[in-house]
């Protein structure tokens, strides 16, 4: 394969052309653009000529949805698609293939397909550096043409997979007794299949509790572990456990977290010995004791835990053998029981020094002093028959039974006739030990209030018997208090309220529930459920309480969540509380200004007042605050228009003149006051309406003081000439009207106007030469009230014209007399100011023509020096040439068609 000379650009799309002859890489690039989607799509090898082309190599990423272009073979191998047969393409294996891409058969261009490519999925074993590959065999047809193209897809990674431990709980023991500093790996590690930076990052506590921190290593595979370090010192007694949440991150943009429960159990060691409760324990014992006796107990705690606060109780060795043989010793119990029969006659008085022995520590010691009370008679004796459950003299009663349920009965016996025996209870609690009714030396024990375990788990009682001599009887006796679950949980908030700006990332953590119960083992365990009403975006681990949302929140959709959440603890029968949880979503600027309608427009008269009203632009926004604060702007014709920000009220500055501008077209700009500002842009158009406020513009005849030569031959039905004008309005303002609303000679009905053309006809023949003017005038049809002007058509009728200047001087005096309905001229017309005979009556003809002419242009001249004044600019442009009306038959015939032409535009 020969080396190329000339390269094609690329835009943004590289092929690389391997030859695998001289092993030489070169570049080429074609006017292809790039799909969309892909940050880069790399056909690592194509080739200059077709026969050795091999192998092409793109690079997408996974996930891409349906569609999306992977590459076009064809153009990367420089086919040329004119020839004839076309070229067909063919994947080899569809099955597999069209799985995850789709292959147009006529332009070899590779697309997605609906299956997402995934490429933990597609790959499972793939692993740092080496690349994840879908191999394509496409066949080029047909026959003359066919060529085997390997391509290879290279899938790159995506962070769409977030890290995850192995299990759900990690439990890690401690020694209490654990240095400052010491590290313990944690080694359920998370597992993230993707790769790179996409991979794990780091690790974090979400509470350390002050004592604890976390440090990650990375091995020589590079692969991540936590390592716990305690940076406090530690004491099981104090807290024997903590609970937290481990979270794994990623280096995603943005991250992808996982979460386990770490357990952190703190082992006990034995750092504590035992303690006797009471040191010192006097005991007083009648000389006729029976054996087996219940004497006293040894209480000693040890606040370590299992075998290292194993307690035995024991005598010292000191105690001689045959005391320790009559006060027997239990050494699990520590209780003390009389053993044999007592030596009233040798002994009153006994001392004996107990010990409790503890794994590794120096004995505490107690001394117990037994008192011998010597009895000539036989001792009272008090029998316990007990109510409640009972063993080796410890009695349990559950703390939901009610006041007043009766623990033992004691019945007291061996009593003199003549002696009276005094039955009470020593200690402490909501006891009372009473005469049970008639019945004699029967006394019932019972509470007096119902216990509660949370306060007092254990009473140590006495019930004591005293006759008169002074002899005294002690029965001990314990009452344990049995847990119920009679307490629910109760959260340290019954009211939450949380904020969170909308457009969160999913899985956003918003608080950690805290409830806690009083009851003891699982009665006092407590989950966490959210309540019915709550919405299923919102995630609470039950046993954390952790809450997250799941999704991205929208103020704009919803601005506020109140929902219930419970405390559920693990008894029987099951206790809950409730409490509120108010999330209330912070705006964010991500809503543009948006206006009612895409574009406006507006009808205003022409003339309409300066800065008034001509529309309201309605705008809304859908963020609140600031970020919903919407102000308006003109981007064009700011010099003519205004708008009133606070209403979008648009005004004009000036009166608007259609005559000069019909329409406006306008660019108004809505800005928010969020950081950064977003915006939109309308179009207003506003169109003026038409106002009567021009009269017609005669433009022929353009003088009064023109005219026409007629021959007196003209036949009646020959159109003379006609009256021809504009009107700058439009619509029924420019329909103009034209009517003779006056006439000096003729008779009448001797000439008639077209009202719509203004063409002048003769309608009778004229037999007398001489000047004859119509009055025409040309109104329009506008309202309220429609304008008018007014022109004066002469008629000359003689064969022709000699003495131009005499006609002239003719209508320059009658321009000055009113014009009767009659013409002022009767006699012969022949050439010359001699032959003319004035009418009898000319004096007063003239006075009264010139004060009805003088009234008419003192009308016409104000109306027309106002309509001069806003259209100036447009009587400049009209022609200055006058037209006179004595032409020939055939000037006057062209003059008339151009007149028509102008008329028709």
């Amino acid at each position: 394969m020969g080396k190329f000379t000339d390269k094609l650009h690329f835009n943004r799309t590289a092929i690389t052309f391997y030859d695998t002859a001289n092993t030489t890489l070169y570049d080429l690039g074609h006017e292809y653009p790039p799909p969309p989607h892909l940050y880069t799509i790399l056909p690592l090898s194509c080739f200059a000529n077709f026969s050795q082309a091999k192998e092409l190599i793109y690079k997408i990423k996974e996930g891409l949805p349906r569609g999306t272009f992977i590459g076009a073979i064809g153009v990367d191998l420089n086919l040329d698609f004119t020839v004839e047969p076309p070229f067909l393409f063919s994947l080899s294996q569809k099955k597999v293939s069209e799985q995850y891409v789709n292959l147009n058969n006529t332009t070899g261009e590779l697309h997605t397909s609906a299956t997402e490519i995934d490429r933990e999925t597609l790959c499972p074993d793939n692993a740092e550096g080496q690349g994840c590959v879908l191999s394509l065999d496409v066949f080029v047809l047909p026959q003359q043409y066919f060529q085997l193209i390997k391509v290879k897809i290279l899938i790159e990674d995506v962070n769409d997979n977030r890290p995850k431990f192995p299990v759900d709980e990690i439990c890690m023991s401690v020694p209490e007794n654990t240095p400052v500093n010491a590290r313990y790996a944690v080694e359920q590690s998370a597992v993230d299949p993707d790769l790179g930076v996409h991979g794990v990052q780091t690790y974090w506590l979400v509470n350390d509790f002050g004592v604890f921190t976390l440090d990650v290593e990375e091995n020589e595979g590079g692969e991540l572990t936590p390592f716990l370090i305690v940076t406090e010192a530690l004491d099981r007694e104090t807290q024997a456990e903590y609970i937290t949440d481990i979270i794994a991150e990623d280096g995603g943009t943005p991250p992808l977290l996982g979460a386990a429960t770490l357990k952190i159990v703190i082992t006990d060691v034995n750092d504590n010995c035992p303690q006797f409760t009471e040191s010192q324990i006097n005991v007083t014992l009648h000389g006729n004791a029976t054996k087996g006796a219940h004497l006293a107990r040894l209480h000693a705690f040890d606040p370590d835990l299992g075998a290292n606060a194993q307690i035995s109780y024991a005598y010292s060795e000191r105690v001689p053998r045959d005391t320790r043989s009559l006060f027997h010793l239990d050494r699990i119990t520590g209780v003390i029981k009389l053993a044999g029969k007592i030596n009233t006659v040798t002994a009153t008085f006994y001392k004996l020094t107990a010990l409790a022995n503890g794994p590794g520590c120096i004995p505490a010691v107690a001394t117990v002093t037994f008192h011998i009370i010597k009895v000539v008679t036989g001792p009272p004796a008090v029998i316990p028959r007990y109510i409640a459950p009972e063993k080796d003299g410890v009695v349990t009663i559950k703390e939901s039974e009610p006041a007043f349920s009766p623990i033992a009965f004691f019945t007291v016996k061996n009593i003199d006739m003549n002696q009276r025996v005094d039955c009470y209870l020593e200690g402490t609690g909501p006891f009372r030990l009473g005469p049970y009714q008639l019945f004699k030396n029967e006394y019932l024990l019972e509470t007096t209030e119902p216990l509660d375990y949370e306060k007092i788990q254990e009473y140590e009682l006495i019930v004591v018997a005293k006759n008169t001599q002074g002899l005294v009887i002690k029965t001990f006796l314990k009452v344990q208090v049995l847990d119920e679950n009679d307490n629910a949980p109760v959260f340290q908030q019954s009211l939450l309220e949380i904020s969170v700006e909308e457009n969160n990332p999913p899985n956003t953590f918003l608080t950690q529930l805290q409830a806690s119960d009083q009851d003891s083992e699982s009665r006092g365990e407590v989950i966490y459920l959210l309540g019915g009403d709550a919405p299923g975006i919102f995630v609470v681990d039950r046993v954390t309480g952790v809450l997250t949302v799941a999704t991205s929140l929208d103020r704009e959709e919803k601005e506020t969540y109140r929902f219930i959440v419970r405390a559920v603890d693990q008894g029987t029968p099951r206790r809950e509380s409730i409490a509120t949880v108010v999330v209330s979503v912070q705006d964010r600027n991500d809503n543009s200004p948006r206006f009612i309608n895409k574009d406006f427009t507006f009808f205003v008269p022409e003339n309409f007042p300066g800065y008034g009203e001509i529309g309201v632009l309605s705008v809304t926004d859908a963020d609140a605050g600031e970020n919903g604060w919407v102000a308006l702007s003109i981007l064009n014709g700011s010099d003519i228009f205004m708008i009133d920000t606070g209403r979008g009220a648009l005004r004009a500055k000036t009166s608007l003149d259609r005559e000069q501008q019909g329409t406006y077209q306008l660019w108004i700009e809505a800005i928010d006051g969020g950081e950064p500002t977003l915006s939109c842009v309308t179009m207003v158009t506003v169109l003026l309406l038409d106002v009567n406020d021009n009269p017609p513009i005669v433009l022929f005849p353009q003088s009064n003081q023109s005219y026409m030569l007629v021959l007196p031959n003209t036949l009646p039905g020959t159109s003379i000439t006609e009256v021809y004008a504009v009107d700058k309005d439009t619509g029924m303002n420019a329909v103009i009207a034209y009517s003779i609303i006056k006439r000096k000679g003729g008779e009448p009905g001797s000439f008639a106007i077209d009202p719509e053309t203004g063409n002048i006809t003769l309608k009778r023949e004229l037999s007398n030469r001489g000047l004859y003017s119509l009055l025409v005038k040309v109104s329009d049809h506008g309202q309220p009230e429609p304008l008018y002007s007014t022109v004066m058509v002469n008629f000359f009728v003689n064969e022709t014209v000699s003495n131009e200047s005499y006609i002239q001087s003719l209508l320059t005096r009658e321009a000055d007399i009113e014009i009767e309905e009659r013409p002022w001229y009767t006699g012969q017309m022949t050439e010359g100011p001699e032959r003319y005979e004035l009418f009898p009556c000319q004096p007063v003809l003239i006075a009264l023509s010139v004060t009805c002419l003088g009234l008419f242009f003192l009308v016409v001249t104000l109306t027309s020096y106002i309509c001069c004044k806003r259209f100036k600019k447009h009587r400049k442009k009209r022609s200055e040439v006058e037209i006179p009306l004595k032409m020939k038959d055939d000037s006057m015939q062209v003059v008339n068609r151009k007149l028509r032409q102008i008329s028709n535009i």
